[in-house]
C-alpha cells in the first residue's frame, strides 16, 4: 500500500515489522468507516500513557484513566480479580483488549504499568478487590 486511503487528522503510528503484530493496521486504514482512534497511539502516546499510569493517586484517578483510554483509544481497560484466590497483585487480571489498529506492544506495555502501579500501591489494588465485592460488602 502506498500510503494510507484514509486521511487521519493526526500522525498514524509506524507500522510493524511484518510477523510482529497482529494489529490489522493496514485493514483499518482502508476503511473510512472505521475507529481511527487506536492508530493514534504512537511510541511516545504509548510512553506519556505508561507515565500518566505510574503518576496515579488513587482508584478513582485510576478509574479517570481508564475512561479516558475508553474515550481517546476506544479500547477497554479492563482491571478485575482473577478467578481463583486474590494472593498477590498476580491475582488481578489487568487486559487491554484488542482492537483493530491498536499494536500489540501497547496491549502489553500498558497493563504490565497498571501491574508496577499495583505493587508499588497496594492501597489501590485493596479497593479494586473490595469494589468487585471481594469483602463481601
Amino acid at each position: 500500500m502506498n500510503g494510507p486511503a484514509v486521511q487521519l487528522p493526526f500522525p498514524v503510528r509506524v507500522e510493524c515489522p511484518p510477523g510482529a503484530c497482529v494489529c490489522e493496521r493496514e485493514q483499518l486504514l482502508a476503511d473510512p468507516a472505521g475507529d481511527h482512534r487506536p492508530l493514534a497511539i504512537d511510541r511516545k502516546q504509548e510512553q506519556n500513557l505508561v507515565a500518566r499510569i505510574e503518576r496515579v493517586r488513587d482508584y478513582q484517578d485510576l478509574q479517570h484513566v481508564q475512561a479516558l483510554i475508553r474515550k481517546n483509544v476506544g479500547a477497554e481497560l479492563r482491571i478485575e480479580r482473577g478467578p481463583n484466590e486474590v494472593r498477590t497483585v498476580r491475582g488481578i487480571i489487568v487486559v487491554l483488549e484488542e482492537k483493530p489498529g491498536l499494536c500489540k506492544k501497547v496491549r502489553q506495555s500498558v497493563p504490565a504499568a497498571v501491574r508496577r502501579l499495583l505493587q508499588e500501591r497496594p492501597e489501590i489494588a485493596y479497593a479494586i478487590l473490595d469494589a468487585h465485592d471481594l469483602f463481601g460488602q
